[in-house]
């Protein structure tokens, strides 16, 4: 759009910079530079997506803990020859991780490469995240182009994204003293982070690209899809101590746990203690204790979900909600597709493959049931 132009509809006694001016989103000024903002914001939801993806493969190829040390700057170099390798191949060799279990293995040099190059993948692109964020964004800030409420809502992603990177050297320090995992909870709280920070950026999103929308008028729903996602959120921390647990391989068979609904154990009072709670992977307890949560849990959003859709399909005639409804009955049905087979599979190791899917397929789930709960807001 020609600048002289758009110049030209202006108050001539208004003296801020022409895109100051212009109002034609809420989040940015005149359409061109919206387009710009709206991409960049789409570019970073793809970055963190890919990054809870890379995160997952990390996790269940035990690559985590390869790289010991958390160096924000030198560490964006891998080692470049022999030398470096075997110094860092050393570093791990003192690790709980390879103590335990990969010097028992007779772990080499080309398998640690191989657990290194997740763990340095996931650092290298949450780096590039960083860069992708910070450096647009002080431009189009010195630009003018975003409002005071898109400046107060990335301030808020900034700090989410220096919230959930400080987690993960939490969860990594928390895997090198005795244990040879990242501890399952500081795991489940970093994930819970970073779902945290994709989401507020997607709604953020959400309001750049369908800023007049529409609200469908529906109290009732509205309170359903509030409720789904939170059952949602429970649904993704349960599964995420599951997955750092490895809850998985004490259970492999669907839908009994072993041939029984719910393990014995749980229904053993003496179990329930503290010390269970803490030395998870030292019982049979908490890892059927969460599994039985996790699967639960699935079975009561399967009836929510479909509960929820039966009434949109019943009262709404929008369009964008019965179109994004029916994706949320479809992706669910996938997901718990996905957990099933995730499950019966893990005989003595979590599925890489499945695992992951599984994990992108809850990302994918949640995306659904956010841009369905905005459909539904209040207000604009």
């Amino acid at each position: 759009m020609n600048s002289e132009l758009l110049k030209s509809d202006v108050k001539k006694n208004d003296v801020r910079p022409w895109y100051h001016r212009l109002s034609r989103l809420p989040f940015c000024k005149d359409d061109a530079i919206g387009r710009a903002v709206k991409v960049w914001l789409a570019i970073g939801l793809v970055m963190i997506f890919v990054q809870v993806v890379v995160g997952g493969i990390t996790r269940l190829t035990g690559s985590g803990l390869s790289i010991t040390k958390w160096e924000i700057v030198t560490g964006t170099l891998p080692p470049m020859n022999a030398a470096q390798w075997e110094h860092e191949f050393d570093l791990y060799k003192a690790t709980p991780q390879y103590k335990k279990i990969n010097s028992l293995q007779g772990m080499g040099m080309s398998e640690f490469k191989f657990i290194y190059f997740w763990e340095y993948i996931h650092r290298l692109w949450a780096r590039t995240m960083g860069f992708v964020f910070l450096f647009p964004f002080m431009f189009f800030w010195w630009r003018g182009m975003f409002s005071k409420e898109l400046v107060k809502r990335l301030s808020v992603v900034f700090l989410l994204a220096a919230l959930v990177a400080s987690f993960g050297w939490i969860m990594v320090k928390s895997g090198l003293i005795d244990r040879p995992w990242v501890n399952a909870y500081k795991l489940t709280i970093h994930l819970s982070l970073a779902l945290t920070l994709y989401s507020y950026l997607l709604w953020t999103t959400f309001r750049a690209f369908q800023p007049k929308q529409s609200v469908i008028h529906s109290p009732v729903l509205r309170k359903w899809g509030t409720a789904l996602l939170g059952v949602t959120a429970i649904q993704i921390i349960l599964g995420g101590i599951m997955s750092g647990m490895k809850a998985g391989v004490f259970y492999p068979t669907w839908p009994d746990m072993n041939g029984v609904f719910l393990p014995a154990v749980l229904f053993d009072g003496a179990e329930w203690n503290v010390n269970n709670f803490v030395d998870y992977d030292a019982n049979p307890f908490t890892n059927g204790l969460i599994q039985a949560l996790h699967r639960n849990t699935a079975y009561l959003l399967t009836i929510m979900v479909l509960w929820y859709a039966f009434k949109v399909f019943k009262n709404i005639k929008n369009q964008r909600l019965r179109l994004s409804t029916l994706l949320l009955v479809s992706m669910l049905v996938i997901q718990v597709l996905l957990g099933i087979f995730t499950i019966i599979n893990c005989k003595g190791i979590v599925p890489v493959g499945l695992g992951v899917f599984h994990q992108a397929g809850a990302l994918v789930l949640l995306s659904i049931l956010l841009y369905n709960r905005y459909l539904l807001r209040s207000s604009t």
